[in-house]
């Protein structure tokens, strides 16, 4: 299984109106953290979330979150090998 790119080693803080909205997993989007479709051709897909009222939130950047879009922190473990 291929790695998806580390488009930054901390998450996105993003205030969201209700509505849906599509995360990069592969993260290579020029819309980050949002999905531009520069996943096509490989093997990783966007995310599809649903926020149901108007709040701030924190998405993964490093995205190696195991609550994908949502970071828990997998960016602390991260080693030199996924520097910018």
């Amino acid at each position: 299984m291929a790695e998806p790119h580390t488009a930054q080693r901390s998450p996105y803080a993003v205030e969201l109106a209700p509505g849906d909205y599509w995360w990069c997993a592969c993260g290579r989007s020029r819309r980050q953290p949002f999905c531009d479709r520069s996943h096509q051709g490989s093997e990783f897909a966007p995310v599809k979330f649903v926020m149901t009222e108007a709040q701030k939130v924190w998405l993964c950047g490093c995205k190696r979150s195991g609550a994908k879009p949502f970071c828990d922190g997998s960016h602390k473990k991260l080693g030199s090998e996924h520097m910018l």
